[in-house]
């Protein structure tokens, strides 16, 4: 496509609120699945890549706040659908992907986002805290992938995009059970991206570090200013910044990227 043929294409792409939608990176009329949508990360991501002009599935157990964020995305409810799912529930997380086959006729980006955590030292943390973190964090992923991915098999290709975490890269004193399901994410990543590769399907990870979410804020500045000191580009990232990270990995663009782990954590982990 030349220069000017590519111009012509953004500009006669459809727009939202009088926003020219993206449609050189091929996610434009693409169905996106988003896990643990209601707010924080989820949401941001939910919205980017409702931006770029995927319709997008909004799964939260939290149903209430869920459907507020899928309202504030699409008002009109006409490339949004939000709908109830507990991902550690194997009858759960099936029928909220049937819920979305009914409607969009196809699934083509699965974003593994739901996660839980608790700032606990290793002495702190019960067994049952341990199971629901791993149930949401771990189980969670490995049903929503076997889900998706076998859909994306049979329809011939699809993306998978884990939201990981710099915490399963780098020990910390505390929250060893978030820990240890962050870097079962990162592992599954593999294993799924190896097995799906050959059927047109990828499977990436995106390990973000300190972003600036309401659950950051709810900490207090001060804690803040002490988290964001510890980054060398001096801040916090976004949800737009990881957003856009996911919305490349599901695009066309990455289609020779599996099995990787992407980093996004203003230098705290370089390698």
């Amino acid at each position: 496509m030349s220069e000017t043929d590519n111009m012509m294409a953004i500009a006669n792409a459809p727009s939202t609120d009088g926003v020219a939608l993206r449609s050189d990176d091929g996610l434009c009329g693409k169905t996106a699945f988003v896990t643990g949508s209601a707010q924080g990360l989820g949401a941001g991501v939910a919205q980017g890549l409702w931006d770029r002009g995927c319709n997008v599935v909004l799964a939260d157990v939290n149903a209430r706040s869920n459907e507020a964020t899928a309202h504030a995305i699409d008002a009109d409810g006409e490339r949004v659908q939000a709908l109830h799912v507990d991902v550690g529930d194997p009858a759960s997380a099936d029928e909220s992907f049937r819920a979305a086959l009914e409607r969009w006729g196809t699934v083509d980006i699965l974003v593994n986002n739901a996660a839980v955590t608790a700032a606990r030292s290793l002495w702190q943390i019960t067994m049952d805290e341990w199971d629901d973190v791993m149930s949401v964090n771990l189980r969670g992923v490995f049903i929503m992938s076997r889900i998706a991915g076998r859909h994306m098999r049979d329809s011939g290709g699809g993306r998978i995009v884990n939201i990981a975490s710099l915490a399963g890269q780098m020990a910390r004193p505390s929250g060893a059970h978030y820990a240890a399901s962050k870097g079962g994410v990162i592992a599954l990543t593999r294993v799924f991206a190896s097995e799906l590769a050959a059927d047109g399907v990828t499977v990436n990870a995106v390990a973000p570090a300190i972003v600036d979410t309401p659950m950051l804020q709810a900490i207090g500045a001060e804690r803040v200013q002490q988290l964001t000191r510890q980054v060398p580009v001096g801040r916090a990232g976004t949800t737009e910044e990881v957003a856009a990270l996911v919305a490349f990995l599901a695009s066309d663009d990455a289609g020779y990227i599996t099995g990787a782990t992407c980093d996004i954590n203003g230098g705290m982990l370089m390698r």
